[in-house]
């Protein structure tokens, strides 16, 4: 019975009392978390060597902030407005959870 509900909840879009909740499709957090962490990380370490590439990086590391940011206010607003967030992983998958799985 919890495999039904959680592929209820999971695949669709009718809420338990009926009514049904428009789904908006956004890239999981985690894909930014990702690209922040090889820039900081491992691109940087390059990239210091170098002034107006270190500037050219930090300055994609703070658009990928504001990106970040803008996406969980996004996200806040859809929830507000009652709008299902659904995460996507990956371009070919069908699998919107995999922490689930």
């Amino acid at each position: 019975m919890a495999f039904i509900h959680l592929y209820h909840h999971r695949f669709s879009s009718v809420e338990d009392d009926g009514t049904s909740m428009d789904r908006i499709k956004l890239p999981s957090l985690i894909h930014y978390e990702l690209i922040l962490q090889v820039l900081e990380r491992q691109t940087m370490m390059t990239a210091d060597r170098d002034p107006i590439v270190r500037e050219r990086v930090q300055q994609l590391i703070v658009t990928l902030r504001k990106a970040l940011s803008q996406q969980k206010l996004l996200e806040d607003t859809c929830n507000h407005q009652q709008m299902e967030v659904e995460h996507v992983w990956a371009l070919n998958s069908v699998i919107t959870n995999p922490e689930v799985v």
